[in-house]
């Protein structure tokens, strides 16, 4: 017998991008010149784009009254986008528990899964990601919903699931509680967070857990990864722990071009730290007109080194090494370029580019 070289698939790094998981976040940005409702056609292509590629998941997040994100009710967009897209997972990214009842969360979610069974993840956050007002607002005011987390997650999955949960009542009566009457499958759970607390509550209930990095980027990640690890109790639904890493990222055929499409969302980001009002999202042109101070020039340049702004091949050695360096089993880049003005406000075209460029350049066949 003959001993040849191994196949070239063999020696492909379990960290490669031609291996691990590529996802998509969404935050349904709102630029100049956009109505919420083109805001929403163009985060439709895109989930088209996503799915015709092959990405694995496409995930909205939850904001509220913030001029340049459109993404206030993760459930309304799943529905919308898991009914435009025919195989890629859709979900949350995620739904923010303390300003909302659990039940309603499970039967929202339920009600996904029925229709899309086997696609839709439920991705929960403990912060209630709006301020005070909001908050009183949406009747979730004070602490309670926070301090009530790790049993309220804990409710929505049991509420969610075909056999459903059972509430003790007085007398040692019981009453069984339903998400939705018939289910036969539940969306998949994730945790997601930025701390030691939301590391710690993944791994004892045994859920699959996501770390921000895309937003908190800093020593913090290899501890909060590390104590997941650890601290990791096998589930029913998750036998070993599974770590999805999020990444900003632009990418065009040029770093300058790159460069440029980025810096709308860079100064928008450096704007919200730095108190000033918050705007729809730039154009390039409307960016490169708009004067910033030392300290919101510091914040950008910080961000920047962060982010994945590059060429295709850079930009993904860059994300390969950052899954490696984690021991990620999945990336979910969130396409961060805004638009030349004049383009198709229907339309996030830099965005497409970036989710097509980095799927090509990652080693997975173009469609």
């Amino acid at each position: 017998m003959q001993v040849g070289p191994r196949p070239a698939t063999a020696l492909v790094n379990r960290h490669s991008l031609e291996v691990v998981k590529l996802s998509v976040l969404d935050l349904m940005t709102v630029r100049s010149g956009q109505s919420t409702g083109d805001a929403l056609a163009a985060t439709l292509s895109l989930a088209g784009r996503a799915d015709d590629l092959g990405y694995h998941r496409y995930w909205v997040a939850e904001h509220h009254n913030m001029a340049s994100v459109g993404s206030t009710s993760p459930p309304v967009l799943i529905a919308l986008i898991a009914s435009h897209t025919s195989r890629i997972r859709v979900g949350s990214g995620g739904v923010m528990l303390p300003n909302h009842a659990p039940l309603i969360v499970a039967e929202q979610f339920a009600l996904l899964e029925a229709y899309a069974p086997g696609r839709i993840d439920l991705g929960i956050g403990r912060a209630p990601g709006s301020d005070p007002v909001v908050s009183a607002v949406l009747g979730r005011g004070g602490d309670a919903g926070v301090d009530d987390f790790p049993n309220n997650v804990q409710a929505v999955e049991k509420l969610m699931s075909p056999e459903g949960a059972t509430v003790m009542l007085a007398g040692d009566k019981t009453y069984d509680l339903h998400a939705t009457p018939a289910a036969s499958s539940a969306a998949e759970i994730w945790l997601l967070g930025s701390s030691d607390y939301s590391a710690s509550l993944a791994a004892a209930l045994g859920l699959p857990y996501v770390f921000a990095s895309h937003f908190f980027a800093g020593s913090g990640t290899e501890r909060a990864l590390d104590l997941y690890r650890s601290g990791f109790r096998p589930s029913e639904r998750l036998t070993e722990p599974k770590i999805l890493i999020t990444a900003n990222a632009v990418v065009a055929d040029t770093v300058a071009e790159a460069q440029a499409l980025a810096r709308p969302q860079l100064q928008r980001m450096a704007f919200m730290r730095s108190g000033r009002p918050m705007q729809p999202m730039a154009t390039v042109e409307e960016a490169a007109d708009t004067s910033t101070t030392p300290m919101e020039d510091q914040l950008i340049a910080d961000m920047a080194r962060a982010w994945f702004i590059d060429e295709p091949k850079a930009a993904v050695a860059r994300l390969e090494d950052l899954a490696k360096r984690l021991g990620a089993d999945e990336v979910m880049i969130s396409p961060a370029g805004s638009a030349h003005t004049g383009e198709d406000p229907r339309r996030y075209e830099a965005r497409e580019r970036t989710l097509e460029l980095i799927w090509t350049a990652s080693g997975r066949p173009s469609v």
